[in-house]
């Protein structure tokens, strides 16, 4: 039956066309945005799924920043102590020198004042050698460097601070040490090797340390590219996949209007009848 008030054919068309322009404009939008799921009203699901991942991975990322900072922490910090260990070695020879007897008083004099020189140079060097305001080696971070270890801040890694300051437990040799008589190099020259076996087990405390950050960094890294590279699988759309479905609703899309103009002219035959 054909009638004027309401044309079925014509209604039908109407609702595949509409059907294909709301397929047509989610295939745009997930090309538009590269994600088969941009949104809650995509799938509330693997949305809710893939917030909770990229919450963990921004965390991680603050774990990133808080490694670096460490390990450029005590990287500085190691710099000064193996700087502080060549004075030392330094300071063992003239201390060396200076315990000859047989040198007359301005060999003596010379060699006491590059003495006190490079004692003095370990004091400039312990002083400076700091990151972001921190300061592992002379003795005012006595908790040393926490860094954040995982996204909600429950573990950390700890790097303990070494007090490496002249008359200390690590370095021995005292600040106003000299080498003007033989008996004060002599003690200076034990104090000195003291120091060096202590400064050897401090810088290696301080290396084992970084190490751990250095690992710790890499396993980070690597856990943060593997949740994105999991969040893309739930959300990225294929767009290889996708550009072959627009091409095939774009074609959809004018046969439906095509359809729809026929079934549109379909009462028009009426007339026909009334000639």
């Amino acid at each position: 039956m054909v009638t004027v008030n309401t044309n079925p054919g014509a209604l039908v068309a109407l609702q595949n066309l509409n059907k294909t322009n709301a397929e047509l404009s989610t295939t745009q939008n997930r090309i538009n945005t590269g994600l088969k799921v941009a949104s809650a009203k995509d799938n509330g699901g693997i949305f809710a799924i893939a917030q909770s991942q990229r919450a963990e991975v921004a965390g991680l990322g603050v774990v990133q920043q808080s490694l670096d900072r460490a390990q450029s922490t005590v990287d500085v910090a190691l710099s000064g102590g193996e700087a502080i260990s060549d004075l030392l070695i330094q300071l063992k020879e003239k201390a060396l020198a200076a315990s000859d007897a047989s040198l007359d008083t301005a060999s003596r004099d010379a060699l006491n004042e590059d003495f006190t020189a490079l004692r003095d140079q370990i004091g400039t060097i312990v002083e400076n050698a700091q990151f972001n305001g921190t300061n592992l080696i002379d003795g005012s971070e006595t908790d040393g460097f926490i860094a954040l270890a995982n996204a909600d801040g429950t573990n950390t890694i700890t790097v303990g601070s070494e007090d490496l300051s002249l008359s200390g437990s690590v370095v021995t040799l005292g600040s106003a040490a000299d080498v003007d008589t033989v008996t004060e190099a002599s003690a200076a020259v034990t104090a000195i090797e003291t120091s060096l076996d202590n400064l050897n087990n401090a810088l290696a405390r301080l290396g084992t340390g970084s190490k751990s950050l250095e690992i710790h960094s890499t396993f980070v890294g690597k856990l943060s590219d593997s949740l994105e590279t999991g969040i893309g699988n739930l959300v990225d759309a294929d767009l290889a996949k996708e550009s072959a479905k627009l091409q095939s609703l774009q074609v959809k899309q004018q046969l439906g209007i095509q359809a729809l103009s026929i079934a549109n002219q379909a009462p028009s035959t009426l007339l026909g009848l009334f000639r």
